[in-house]
């Protein structure tokens, strides 16, 4: 009896080991090159550092370039799957494919190596050479666009863990910190505080603020549905990524120029047109009808935040250009464009909410707007850059 209870111990612990052997599938790198090949060769020392680091991996190497029999499973294969692939190297890792060699796309390649250690998957190209069973019923559950990239300088980043919320908050704060409206409100203020009748300062106020809240939005809507028809095309981004450029250097620049300057006030707006603005807004301000002095506010806010879209020099353009190419719902983009806006306005509320409360105008450096040009153009450069090189990074993880 104690033999039997041997025997079946031995051979639940031998059953054991054999399925934890069997469940220890390797990770298959499939890795297509040519023998002259610059970032093949550097793809092929970073793989072979992989194996060092990874006991479940094989990499599978390919050469196509002397050898016809590869580069024939290659053609064939991307027909089968009906990828489009320009050249070498090509790697194929579960159901995820990588074209070409950098470091960013090295980092990705470990995180589709970690993903697909601790998940079932398909193997593709496995499946085509019929090494393996085809797996119809496995789901991919990997996104290449969570995995993270590596930046110069600052490292590796992963997009999981920035969000559309963050983006918008951050570029609405910047957005906000520019003059050409906030000197209009000073002015404003300054002018309605020797006011008596308090109800009609906080409601001229206020229907400055929404209006320009309402010319942003509507801005960034109309900007979203114009990008959104042009999905399938690369010229929008091209003309964006180069206006994000051109903004960023000129904010850069600006950020040089207005370092010793104390005063700073637009430079969209020369003095003839401020003088007019300035006039125009003693005229609203001590117009006796009420509707016609709301009227007039409501008017100057919507003309002088069309100016305003100069000095920002495309940060809402860039900003309704990321909601695209992220391909929100409706309400999900008209969340984060009042997301972006509150953020936009928050000086402007702080700015006019302690004016109202105190009747006092407190005095406020124009320092913020020097470091707001500085601020401001290193995020369009930065999106510009990755506009043209690689647009799949401002595609946010949402969920």
């Amino acid at each position: 009896m104690r033999l039997v209870q041997k025997f079946v111990f031995f051979l639940a612990i031998w059953f054991c080991l054999i399925c934890n052997v069997s469940a220890e599938e390797k990770v298959k790198i499939y890795f297509f090159h040519n023998y002259d090949c610059p970032h093949c060769a550097e793809e092929k020392v970073f793989l072979f550092q992989l194996e060092e680091q990874y006991d479940n991996i094989e990499i599978v190497p390919y050469e196509v370039k002397k050898n016809e029999d590869n580069r024939e499973i290659l053609n064939s294969f991307l027909d089968e799957v009906d990828w489009e692939v320009r050249g070498v190297p090509f790697t194929v890792i579960g159901s995820a494919y990588f074209e070409g060699y950098n470091d960013d796309i090295g980092s990705k390649i470990r995180c589709a190596i970690n993903h697909y250690s601790n998940n079932e998957h398909r193997d593709l190209v496995g499946e085509f050479l019929g090494d393996v069973d085809v797996r119809d019923d496995l789901e991919d559950t990997f996104d290449v666009n969570s995995c993270s990239f590596t930046v110069p300088i600052i490292g590796e980043i992963n997009p999981r863990n920035i969000s559309l919320p963050l983006v918008s908050i951050v570029i609405g704060l910047v957005d906000g910190f520019n003059p050409c409206a906030m000197w209009v409100l000073i002015f404003l203020i300054s002018l309605m505080i020797g006011m008596k009748n308090r109800k009609r300062m906080w409601c001229l106020g206020i229907a400055f603020l929404l209006s320009s809240a309402i010319v942003y939005f509507a801005f960034m809507m109309t900007w979203i549905n114009v990008a959104g028809m042009f999905t399938t095309s690369k010229i929008i981004e091209w003309l964006v990524a180069i206006v994000a450029l051109l903004g960023g250097g000129i904010n850069l620049y600006n950020f040089i120029k207005e370092v010793k300057v104390k005063d700073v006030g637009c430079s969209v707006t020369n003095n003839d047109k401020k003088k007019k603005i300035m006039k125009r807004a003693k005229e609203i301000v001590t117009e006796n009808s009420f509707l016609l002095a709301l009227l007039g506010v409501i008017v100057l806010a919507v003309s002088v935040n069309i100016i305003e879209l100069a000095c920002s020099a495309g940060l809402p353009i860039l900003f309704a250009q990321i909601l695209s190419m992220n391909e929100l719902s409706t309400a999900q983009e008209l969340f984060y464009n009042v997301l972006y806006i509150i953020f936009f306005l928050l000086d402007d509320l702080i700015v006019f909410i302690i004016a109202m409360t105190t009747m006092k105008l407190t005095g406020i450096s124009n320092k913020y707007n020097k470091y707001a040009h500085l601020i401001g153009g290193l995020i369009m450069i930065v999106i510009g850059i990755l506009l043209l090189v690689n647009p799949s990074l401002l595609k946010f993880n949402i969920s």
